[in-house]
Protein backbone atom coordinates (compact mmCIF):
# COMPACT_ATOMS: atom_id res chain seq x y z
CA UNK A 1 0.00 0.00 0.00
CA UNK A 2 2.83 2.39 0.82
CA UNK A 3 4.40 1.84 -2.61
CA UNK A 4 1.09 2.44 -4.41
CA UNK A 5 0.26 5.61 -2.48
CA UNK A 6 3.75 7.04 -2.98
CA UNK A 7 3.62 6.43 -6.72
CA UNK A 8 0.14 7.95 -6.90
CA UNK A 9 1.34 11.15 -5.20
CA UNK A 10 4.32 11.40 -7.53
CA UNK A 11 2.12 11.00 -10.61
CA UNK A 12 -0.34 13.63 -9.38
CA UNK A 13 2.52 16.07 -8.81
CA UNK A 14 3.75 15.42 -12.35
CA UNK A 15 0.32 16.12 -13.81
CA UNK A 16 0.23 19.40 -11.87
CA UNK A 17 3.58 20.47 -13.35
CA UNK A 18 5.69 19.63 -10.32
CA UNK A 19 9.09 17.97 -10.34
CA UNK A 20 8.75 14.23 -9.92
CA UNK A 21 12.01 13.79 -8.01
CA UNK A 22 10.96 16.43 -5.45
CA UNK A 23 7.51 14.90 -5.18
CA UNK A 24 9.02 11.46 -4.65
CA UNK A 25 11.10 12.71 -1.74
CA UNK A 26 8.06 14.34 -0.16
CA UNK A 27 6.01 11.18 -0.65
CA UNK A 28 8.70 9.05 0.99
CA UNK A 29 8.66 11.39 4.00
CA UNK A 30 4.87 11.46 4.31
CA UNK A 31 4.27 7.75 3.76
CA UNK A 32 6.74 5.42 5.40
CA UNK A 33 6.97 1.70 5.90
CA UNK A 34 6.60 1.30 9.65
CA UNK A 35 9.52 -1.14 9.91
CA UNK A 36 11.92 1.31 8.25
CA UNK A 37 10.56 4.25 10.27
CA UNK A 38 11.16 2.47 13.55
CA UNK A 39 14.60 1.17 12.56
CA UNK A 40 15.70 4.68 11.53
CA UNK A 41 15.01 6.12 14.98
CA UNK A 42 16.19 3.08 16.91
CA UNK A 43 19.58 3.64 15.26
CA UNK A 44 19.43 7.33 16.24
CA UNK A 45 18.43 7.37 19.93
CA UNK A 46 19.08 11.12 20.31
CA UNK A 47 16.90 12.12 17.37
CA UNK A 48 13.15 12.72 17.54
CA UNK A 49 10.85 12.54 14.52
CA UNK A 50 9.57 15.68 12.85
CA UNK A 51 6.06 14.24 13.04
CA UNK A 52 4.04 14.73 16.21
CA UNK A 53 1.14 12.63 14.89
CA UNK A 54 1.57 9.29 13.14
CA UNK A 55 -1.16 7.03 11.78
CA UNK A 56 -0.42 3.33 12.29
CA UNK A 57 -2.63 1.41 9.86
CA UNK A 58 -3.74 -2.11 10.84
CA UNK A 59 -2.16 -1.55 14.24
CA UNK A 60 -3.28 -4.94 15.51
CA UNK A 61 -0.89 -6.47 12.99
CA UNK A 62 2.19 -4.77 14.47
CA UNK A 63 5.05 -7.19 15.04
CA UNK A 64 5.65 -8.74 18.42
CA UNK A 65 9.13 -8.78 19.93
CA UNK A 66 10.09 -12.17 18.50
CA UNK A 67 9.18 -11.18 14.95
CA UNK A 68 10.59 -7.65 15.16
CA UNK A 69 13.99 -8.82 16.39
CA UNK A 70 14.44 -11.69 13.94
CA UNK A 71 17.94 -11.54 12.44
CA UNK A 72 16.63 -12.47 8.99
CA UNK A 73 14.58 -9.36 8.17
CA UNK A 74 14.82 -8.08 4.62
CA UNK A 75 17.87 -5.85 4.77
CA UNK A 76 20.25 -7.70 6.99
CA UNK A 77 19.99 -8.04 10.74
CA UNK A 78 17.02 -6.41 12.43
CA UNK A 79 17.87 -3.24 14.34
CA UNK A 80 14.82 -3.51 16.58
CA UNK A 81 15.14 -4.76 20.14
CA UNK A 82 11.47 -4.85 21.18
CA UNK A 83 8.00 -5.09 19.67
CA UNK A 84 6.84 -2.50 17.16
CA UNK A 85 4.26 -1.00 19.59
CA UNK A 86 6.97 -0.61 22.24
CA UNK A 87 9.34 1.13 19.82
CA UNK A 88 6.55 3.34 18.42
CA UNK A 89 5.70 4.73 21.86
CA UNK A 90 9.34 5.13 22.85
CA UNK A 91 10.19 7.05 19.66
CA UNK A 92 7.11 9.31 19.69
CA UNK A 93 7.63 9.84 23.43
CA UNK A 94 10.90 11.65 22.65
CA UNK A 95 8.85 14.81 22.12
CA UNK A 96 9.02 16.73 25.35
CA UNK A 97 5.41 17.88 25.45
CA UNK A 98 2.96 15.87 23.32
CA UNK A 99 2.58 13.39 20.50
CA UNK A 100 -0.21 11.16 19.20
CA UNK A 101 -0.31 7.68 17.69
CA UNK A 102 -3.55 7.09 15.80
CA UNK A 103 -3.97 3.31 15.65
CA UNK A 104 -6.40 2.04 13.01
CA UNK A 105 -7.74 -1.38 13.97
CA UNK A 106 -9.16 -3.88 11.49
CA UNK A 107 -11.05 -7.04 12.31
CA UNK A 108 -10.04 -10.42 10.91
CA UNK A 109 -7.11 -9.05 8.89
CA UNK A 110 -4.34 -11.01 10.64
CA UNK A 111 -2.66 -13.04 7.89
CA UNK A 112 0.89 -13.66 9.06
CA UNK A 113 2.90 -14.94 11.99
CA UNK A 114 4.46 -12.56 14.47
CA UNK A 115 1.49 -10.17 14.65
CA UNK A 116 1.20 -8.94 18.23
CA UNK A 117 -2.47 -7.95 18.40
CA UNK A 118 -4.04 -5.22 20.55
CA UNK A 119 -2.89 -6.92 23.76
CA UNK A 120 0.70 -5.85 23.05
CA UNK A 121 -0.39 -2.23 22.63
CA UNK A 122 -2.16 -2.44 25.98
CA UNK A 123 0.90 -3.94 27.64
CA UNK A 124 3.30 -1.27 26.43
CA UNK A 125 0.89 1.63 27.11
CA UNK A 126 0.51 0.43 30.69
CA UNK A 127 4.28 0.19 31.08
CA UNK A 128 5.21 3.44 29.30
CA UNK A 129 5.28 6.53 31.49
CA UNK A 130 3.06 9.39 30.37
CA UNK A 131 0.97 7.59 27.77
CA UNK A 132 -2.83 7.38 27.80
CA UNK A 133 -5.19 5.62 25.41
CA UNK A 134 -8.67 6.43 24.11
CA UNK A 135 -10.54 3.52 22.50
CA UNK A 136 -14.07 2.17 21.94
CA UNK A 137 -15.41 -0.42 24.36
CA UNK A 138 -15.32 -3.06 21.60
CA UNK A 139 -11.51 -3.04 21.96
CA UNK A 140 -12.01 -4.81 25.31
CA UNK A 141 -14.33 -7.58 24.18
CA UNK A 142 -12.72 -9.31 21.21
CA UNK A 143 -13.14 -13.08 21.09
CA UNK A 144 -9.39 -13.68 20.99
CA UNK A 145 -7.42 -12.48 24.04
CA UNK A 146 -4.61 -11.24 21.79
CA UNK A 147 -7.02 -8.79 20.16
CA UNK A 148 -8.17 -7.19 23.43
CA UNK A 149 -6.53 -3.92 24.43
CA UNK A 150 -7.09 -4.86 28.07
CA UNK A 151 -9.18 -7.23 30.18
CA UNK A 152 -11.36 -4.54 31.68
CA UNK A 153 -11.13 -0.88 32.80
CA UNK A 154 -7.64 0.54 33.20
CA UNK A 155 -6.39 3.83 34.73
CA UNK A 156 -4.64 4.70 31.47
CA UNK A 157 -7.69 4.00 29.27
CA UNK A 158 -10.63 6.25 28.39
CA UNK A 159 -13.60 4.66 26.62
CA UNK A 160 -15.17 6.60 23.73
CA UNK A 161 -17.55 4.61 21.55
CA UNK A 162 -17.58 7.36 18.92
CA UNK A 163 -14.28 5.83 17.83
CA UNK A 164 -16.05 2.59 16.86
CA UNK A 165 -16.52 2.85 13.08
CA UNK A 166 -19.32 0.34 12.59
CA UNK A 167 -20.42 1.18 9.05
CA UNK A 168 -18.24 -0.50 6.38
CA UNK A 169 -17.19 2.01 3.73
CA UNK A 170 -15.41 -0.19 1.21
CA UNK A 171 -18.53 -1.71 -0.33
CA UNK A 172 -20.22 1.34 -1.84
CA UNK A 173 -23.69 0.00 -2.55
CA UNK A 174 -23.88 -3.19 -0.49
CA UNK A 175 -23.04 -2.77 3.22
CA UNK A 176 -24.39 -6.28 3.79
CA UNK A 177 -21.39 -7.72 1.92
CA UNK A 178 -19.09 -7.74 4.98
CA UNK A 179 -21.61 -9.49 7.30
CA UNK A 180 -22.28 -12.01 4.54
CA UNK A 181 -18.56 -12.79 4.24
CA UNK A 182 -18.34 -13.16 8.02
CA UNK A 183 -21.21 -15.66 8.00
CA UNK A 184 -19.75 -17.62 5.06
CA UNK A 185 -16.34 -17.91 6.70
CA UNK A 186 -17.92 -18.80 10.03
CA UNK A 187 -19.55 -21.72 8.23
CA UNK A 188 -23.04 -20.44 9.07
CA UNK A 189 -24.82 -21.27 5.83
CA UNK A 190 -28.27 -20.38 7.17
CA UNK A 191 -27.18 -16.95 8.41
CA UNK A 192 -25.40 -16.17 5.12
CA UNK A 193 -28.43 -17.23 3.07
CA UNK A 194 -30.70 -15.12 5.29
CA UNK A 195 -28.49 -12.04 4.86
CA UNK A 196 -28.52 -12.53 1.09
CA UNK A 197 -32.29 -13.01 0.98
CA UNK A 198 -33.11 -10.01 3.16
CA UNK A 199 -30.77 -7.83 1.10
CA UNK A 200 -32.30 -8.94 -2.19
CA UNK A 201 -28.99 -10.52 -3.18
CA UNK A 202 -25.33 -9.93 -2.37
CA UNK A 203 -22.69 -8.72 -4.87
CA UNK A 204 -20.97 -12.10 -5.07
CA UNK A 205 -21.11 -14.37 -8.11
CA UNK A 206 -19.76 -17.87 -8.67
CA UNK A 207 -18.45 -19.32 -11.93
CA UNK A 208 -16.39 -22.37 -12.89
CA UNK A 209 -15.12 -20.79 -16.13
CA UNK A 210 -12.01 -18.58 -16.04
CA UNK A 211 -12.82 -16.91 -19.36
CA UNK A 212 -16.38 -16.23 -18.21
CA UNK A 213 -14.99 -14.47 -15.12
CA UNK A 214 -12.77 -12.26 -17.26
CA UNK A 215 -15.64 -11.42 -19.62
CA UNK A 216 -17.94 -10.59 -16.69
CA UNK A 217 -15.37 -8.32 -15.05
CA UNK A 218 -14.92 -6.38 -18.28
CA UNK A 219 -18.67 -6.06 -18.68
CA UNK A 220 -19.10 -4.83 -15.10
CA UNK A 221 -16.19 -2.36 -15.25
CA UNK A 222 -17.88 0.42 -17.17
CA UNK A 223 -16.45 3.92 -17.52
CA UNK A 224 -13.53 4.58 -15.21
CA UNK A 225 -14.13 1.59 -12.97
CA UNK A 226 -11.36 -0.95 -12.88
CA UNK A 227 -11.18 -4.65 -12.23
CA UNK A 228 -8.45 -7.04 -11.17
CA UNK A 229 -7.78 -10.62 -10.16
CA UNK A 230 -6.79 -11.69 -6.65
CA UNK A 231 -5.75 -15.03 -5.21
CA UNK A 232 -4.28 -16.49 -2.06
CA UNK A 233 -0.51 -16.79 -1.88
CA UNK A 234 -1.17 -20.43 -0.95
CA UNK A 235 -3.17 -21.15 -4.11
CA UNK A 236 -0.23 -22.91 -5.72
CA UNK A 237 -2.22 -25.10 -8.12
CA UNK A 238 -3.98 -22.30 -9.99
CA UNK A 239 -1.23 -22.48 -12.58
CA UNK A 240 -2.51 -25.88 -13.69
CA UNK A 241 -5.90 -24.26 -14.36
CA UNK A 242 -4.45 -21.49 -16.54
CA UNK A 243 -3.74 -18.80 -13.94
CA UNK A 244 -0.35 -18.95 -12.34
CA UNK A 245 1.30 -15.53 -12.64
CA UNK A 246 1.48 -13.23 -9.63
CA UNK A 247 1.60 -9.47 -10.24
CA UNK A 248 5.24 -8.35 -10.27
CA UNK A 249 4.88 -4.55 -10.09
CA UNK A 250 2.08 -3.62 -7.72
CA UNK A 251 2.13 0.20 -8.29
CA UNK A 252 1.71 -0.38 -12.04
CA UNK A 253 -0.93 -3.05 -11.33
CA UNK A 254 -3.05 -0.67 -9.25
CA UNK A 255 -2.44 2.63 -11.05
CA UNK A 256 -2.04 1.89 -14.76
CA UNK A 257 -4.81 0.95 -17.17
CA UNK A 258 -5.21 -1.27 -20.19
CA UNK A 259 -3.60 -1.40 -22.79
CA UNK A 260 -0.65 -1.48 -20.36
CA UNK A 261 -0.33 -5.24 -19.85
CA UNK A 262 0.97 -4.71 -16.30
CA UNK A 263 -2.33 -3.14 -15.23
CA UNK A 264 -4.87 -5.00 -13.12
CA UNK A 265 -7.57 -4.66 -15.76
CA UNK A 266 -5.46 -6.60 -18.26
CA UNK A 267 -6.66 -9.52 -16.09
CA UNK A 268 -3.47 -11.46 -16.77
CA UNK A 269 -1.84 -11.43 -13.32
CA UNK A 270 -3.23 -11.54 -9.80
CA UNK A 271 -2.50 -9.80 -6.52
CA UNK A 272 -2.15 -11.84 -3.33
CA UNK A 273 -3.49 -10.97 0.12
CA UNK A 274 -0.16 -9.28 0.88
CA UNK A 275 -0.30 -7.14 -2.27
CA UNK A 276 -3.87 -5.91 -1.90
CA UNK A 277 -4.45 -5.58 1.84
CA UNK A 278 -5.55 -2.02 2.57
CA UNK A 279 -6.35 -1.37 -1.10
CA UNK A 280 -9.39 -2.12 -3.24
CA UNK A 281 -10.73 -2.25 -6.77
CA UNK A 282 -14.19 -1.60 -8.18
CA UNK A 283 -14.68 -5.18 -9.41
CA UNK A 284 -12.68 -8.17 -8.22
CA UNK A 285 -12.20 -11.62 -9.66
CA UNK A 286 -11.25 -14.01 -6.85
CA UNK A 287 -9.52 -17.16 -8.05
CA UNK A 288 -10.19 -19.64 -5.24
CA UNK A 289 -7.30 -21.98 -4.56
CA UNK A 290 -6.99 -25.45 -3.09
CA UNK A 291 -5.56 -24.12 0.17
CA UNK A 292 -9.03 -23.69 1.71
CA UNK A 293 -11.92 -25.96 0.76
CA UNK A 294 -15.27 -26.79 2.30
CA UNK A 295 -16.00 -30.29 3.57
CA UNK A 296 -18.69 -31.97 5.69
CA UNK A 297 -16.83 -31.04 8.87
CA UNK A 298 -16.16 -27.42 7.94
CA UNK A 299 -13.27 -25.58 6.34
CA UNK A 300 -10.29 -27.68 5.34
CA UNK A 301 -7.01 -25.67 5.33
CA UNK A 302 -3.99 -27.02 3.49
CA UNK A 303 -0.46 -26.17 2.49
CA UNK A 304 1.18 -27.49 -0.67
CA UNK A 305 4.37 -29.32 0.31
CA UNK A 306 6.25 -30.71 -2.65
CA UNK A 307 3.68 -32.49 -4.81
CA UNK A 308 1.04 -33.02 -2.10
CA UNK A 309 -1.33 -30.99 0.04
CA UNK A 310 -0.69 -31.21 3.78
CA UNK A 311 -3.58 -30.61 6.20
CA UNK A 312 -3.06 -27.66 8.55
CA UNK A 313 -4.22 -28.33 12.10
CA UNK A 314 -2.51 -25.54 14.03
CA UNK A 315 -5.28 -23.10 15.09
CA UNK A 316 -3.14 -20.04 14.48
CA UNK A 317 -2.18 -21.06 10.96
CA UNK A 318 -5.79 -21.98 10.21
CA UNK A 319 -6.88 -18.51 11.34
CA UNK A 320 -4.33 -16.90 9.02
CA UNK A 321 -5.72 -18.77 6.02
CA UNK A 322 -9.31 -17.96 6.97
CA UNK A 323 -8.38 -14.29 7.26
CA UNK A 324 -6.57 -14.47 3.92
CA UNK A 325 -9.88 -15.27 2.26
CA UNK A 326 -11.60 -12.59 4.34
CA UNK A 327 -9.18 -10.05 2.88
CA UNK A 328 -9.64 -11.35 -0.67
CA UNK A 329 -13.44 -11.44 -0.40
CA UNK A 330 -13.61 -7.80 0.74
CA UNK A 331 -11.45 -6.03 -1.86
CA UNK A 332 -14.30 -4.91 -4.17
CA UNK A 333 -16.24 -1.67 -3.98
CA UNK A 334 -18.93 -3.23 -6.14
CA UNK A 335 -19.04 -6.85 -7.38
CA UNK A 336 -16.82 -9.85 -6.67
CA UNK A 337 -16.79 -12.73 -9.17
CA UNK A 338 -15.50 -15.93 -7.57
CA UNK A 339 -13.92 -18.40 -9.96
CA UNK A 340 -13.75 -21.92 -8.59
CA UNK A 341 -11.62 -24.05 -10.94
CA UNK A 342 -13.24 -27.17 -12.42
CA UNK A 343 -10.41 -29.31 -11.10
CA UNK A 344 -9.31 -32.73 -12.26
CA UNK A 345 -12.06 -35.39 -12.41
CA UNK A 346 -11.27 -38.91 -11.29
CA UNK A 347 -12.33 -40.14 -14.74
CA UNK A 348 -9.06 -38.75 -16.10
CA UNK A 349 -7.51 -42.12 -15.28
CA UNK A 350 -3.71 -41.98 -15.14
CA UNK A 351 -3.85 -38.21 -15.75
CA UNK A 352 -6.00 -37.48 -12.70
CA UNK A 353 -4.35 -34.80 -10.56
CA UNK A 354 -5.15 -35.34 -6.84
CA UNK A 355 -3.96 -31.79 -6.02
CA UNK A 356 -6.97 -30.49 -8.00
CA UNK A 357 -9.74 -32.83 -6.93
CA UNK A 358 -12.88 -31.87 -8.85
CA UNK A 359 -15.27 -33.24 -6.21
CA UNK A 360 -13.73 -31.05 -3.49
CA UNK A 361 -14.04 -27.96 -5.68
CA UNK A 362 -17.63 -28.88 -6.58
CA UNK A 363 -18.48 -29.02 -2.87
CA UNK A 364 -17.00 -25.55 -2.37
CA UNK A 365 -19.08 -24.11 -5.22
CA UNK A 366 -22.21 -25.73 -3.81
CA UNK A 367 -21.50 -24.24 -0.38
CA UNK A 368 -21.08 -20.68 -1.70
CA UNK A 369 -24.22 -20.91 -3.81
CA UNK A 370 -26.19 -22.26 -0.83
CA UNK A 371 -24.91 -19.29 1.18
CA UNK A 372 -26.52 -16.91 -1.29
CA UNK A 373 -23.81 -16.19 -3.86
CA UNK A 374 -25.36 -15.94 -7.32
CA UNK A 375 -24.43 -18.09 -10.30
CA UNK A 376 -22.72 -15.93 -12.90
CA UNK A 377 -24.83 -15.27 -15.95
CA UNK A 378 -23.01 -15.26 -19.32
CA UNK A 379 -21.69 -11.86 -20.36
CA UNK A 380 -23.17 -10.30 -23.52
CA UNK A 381 -21.71 -11.70 -26.74
CA UNK A 382 -20.06 -8.38 -27.59
CA UNK A 383 -18.07 -8.51 -24.37
CA UNK A 384 -17.04 -12.12 -25.01
CA UNK A 385 -15.83 -11.12 -28.48
CA UNK A 386 -13.90 -8.24 -26.97
CA UNK A 387 -12.22 -10.68 -24.59
CA UNK A 388 -10.64 -12.53 -27.51
CA UNK A 389 -9.36 -9.23 -28.94
CA UNK A 390 -7.80 -8.22 -25.62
Amino acid sequence: MVEVLRESLVRQAGLAGGRRNVARGQAVTALQNVHRFLEHYVERPDEHPAERVIVFDEAQRAWDRAQATKPSQRRGASKLTDSEPAHALQIMGRHGDWSVVVALIGNGQEINTGEAGLAEWGRVIAAAEGWRAVAPSRALFARLPAQRLADGPQPWLTIDDDLDLTVPMRSVRDPQGAPWVDAVLAGDRDAAARIAEEAGGVPYFVTRDLQAMRAALRHLSRGLRRAGLVASSGAKRLRAEGLGVQAADIPHWFLDRWPDIRASDALETYATEYDCQGLELDQVGLAWGGDMLRGPEGWHMRNLSGARWQTIRNPGERAFILNTYRVLLTRARYETVIWIPPGSPTSDGPWHDPTRNAAELDALAEHLLACGARPLEPAPAAVADRLTLL
